[in-house]
């Protein structure tokens, strides 16, 4: 932790201390300006790096960790058009829990291959893995439904599940190819301990984060966002967006605002995506939102370029529109509303230095920019990675791993040229309010399963494998949590109350 913070301290100073020399070699006011715009840059990473580092897990007392124990917890589940083997495994993962949900709401979103006109021509229906699923929770003592509604998007999926938990105190949201870590529910509603916190986010990693170099730079790129950004707006408790993997909610955030949830509209067209950021506005607004980094999941990255850009598309558009509510609904004296407003400044003068500097410079003054301006936006990338190297897993050697961390530069280059260029975009174009994604069936798919499942067998004794498990360093503590990896297996096998993982 110490390391990650001076490297990273010692490479803003260096970019600023450089570009405030080079700043000058333009003279006059331009020199002043860019020489201003790099210590305001400094000052900002140097504010966020101290913050996080100052992110602490919560770990209540015994006393309230019994009260929690008490809460009614109800999992909502929705699913439309998930690979079955993925399907499976975010189930299991629920079975394997040190403290259980108490409800579990699956809802299929009206799952099937359309055509062209949206008429369904194969209906994917879930029927094996809804039998073994039934039989599990009854051996367990996990109350459950399992729902089929006509195609209505995510959030009228996730409403009926909570219409059918009305006694529920506490919501988890996750998604159909969640694989939760054994200990993630209870790690999850550690921080609801403390009545002010209204929203709790999880730590997701990629389980396909070794398929190609998409996903190696995606889950480099995702994971260090996750122990940087957020953890630093949740030492401050105004985490903006909670992950759709994994996160909780007080009931009473969700029912109370789920008319305006499910009624969403845009330039008078209905949202159907942005649903995290806009439970994690709900719960902004009655009080503190925060990361628990020891609340881990695993999820399924895209494989696929296209299906990448896609997802990124709607995150863009759904962070235009969520960029206007909380303008005008978050308070200005919270330190939410100044968090946001800092992120879009810095997306701006980012951008228009990068142009200035590109274009403006160079073609009308003849100031090439110097090379180690990009050096030093890589030394910095480097340095906050260094946060992804905490993340040790078994099923990946530490050298493997410091091999993705080396991919930095095409993070940093893809988030500064490609992703830029989406994310101004996806604000010109935030109108189009389509999921955009699974419209055809699952995108990715666990490799190797055999979509059969054995029936659940009267002897609850069965043996499974032991899957392998990986090994999250945690940066306060220094201690080491041992976590499952979901792995694909030749075949279904079943998981009765009781068995080893």
């Amino acid at each position: 932790m110490v390391l990650s913070a001076a490297v990273t301290l010692l490479a803003g100073a260096s970019w600023a201390a450089q570009h405030a020399v080079q700043a000058a070699d333009y003279g006059g006011a331009t020199g002043s300006r860019l020489a201003a715009v790099w210590a305001v840059t400094f000052v900002l990473l140097l504010g966020q790096t101290l913050m996080y580092h100052a992110e602490r897990p919560a770990r209540p007392s015994p006393r309230a960790r019994r009260r929690l124990n008490e809460l009614h917890v109800a999992v909502l589940l929705p699913v439309y058009n998930e690979d079955e083997g993925y399907l499976r495994l975010a189930l299991e993962s629920m079975l394997a829990q040190t403290r259980l949900p108490d409800s579990v709401h699956v809802v299929d979103d009206g799952s099937g291959i359309r055509d062209d006109e949206r008429n369904i021509v194969e209906v994917i229906d879930y029927a094996a893995v809804r039998q073994w699923w039934e039989a599990a929770t009854a051996a367990s003592g996990i109350a459950t439904t399992w729902h089929r509604q006509p195609n209505a998007g995510k959030r009228h999926a996730q409403a009926a599940g909570v219409h059918a938990s009305p006694d529920a105190d506490v919501y988890i949201t996750v998604d159909s190819d969640s694989c939760l870590a054994p200990t993630a529910i209870e790690e999850i509603l550690l921080p609801l301990a403390r009545h002010r916190v209204q929203s709790v986010a999880g730590i997701v990693l990629a389980t396909n984060h070794r398929t190609n170099l998409l996903t190696r730079v995606t889950d480099l790129w995702f994971t260090t966002g996750q122990l940087t950004d957020r953890s630093a707006l949740s030492a401050m408790g105004s985490v903006l967006v909670n992950s759709g993997p994994l996160a909780a909610y007080r009931a009473a955030v969700i029912r109370d605002n789920l008319d305006s949830y499910l009624n969403e509209t845009f330039r008078g067209r209905p949202v159907m995506f942005s649903d995290d950021s806009l439970l994690t506005l709900y719960a902004l607004l009655r009080g503190r939102t925060v990361q628990q980094h020891t609340a881990i999941v695993f999820t399924a990255l895209p494989e696929r370029a296209s299906h990448f850009a896609r997802m990124y598309m709607r995150w863009m558009r759904g962070s235009t529109i969520r960029s206007l509510w909380r303008l005008r609904y978050l308070p200005v004296t919270g330190y939410a509303y100044w968090a946001h407003v800092t992120r879009w400044f810095t997306v701006a003068l980012s951008t228009t230095v990068l142009g200035w500097l590109l274009l403006v410079e160079p073609l009308r003054y003849g100031n090439r920019p110097s090379a180690t301006f990009l050096v030093v936006l890589l030394l910095i990338g480097w340095a906050q990675a260094l946060r992804y190297l905490g993340v040790i897993r078994s099923d990946e050697r530490i050298r493997e791993r410091a091999v993705t961390w080396l991919l930095m530069p095409l993070a940093v280059l893809g988030s500064w040229t490609v992703l830029r260029a989406m994310r101004w975009y996806g604000m010109a174009t935030c109108a189009r309010t389509g999921w955009g994604t699974r419209q055809d069936g699952a995108e990715v798919s666990l490799d190797g399963v055999v979509n059969t499942i054995v029936p659940l067998p009267d002897d609850d004794t069965l043996q499974i494998p032991r899957i392998p498990v990986a090994k999250l360093l945690d940066p306060v503590t220094e201690t080491t949590l041992t976590l499952p990896i979901p792995r694909p297996r030749e075949a279904w096998s079943p998981l009765p109350e009781g068995t080893p993982r």
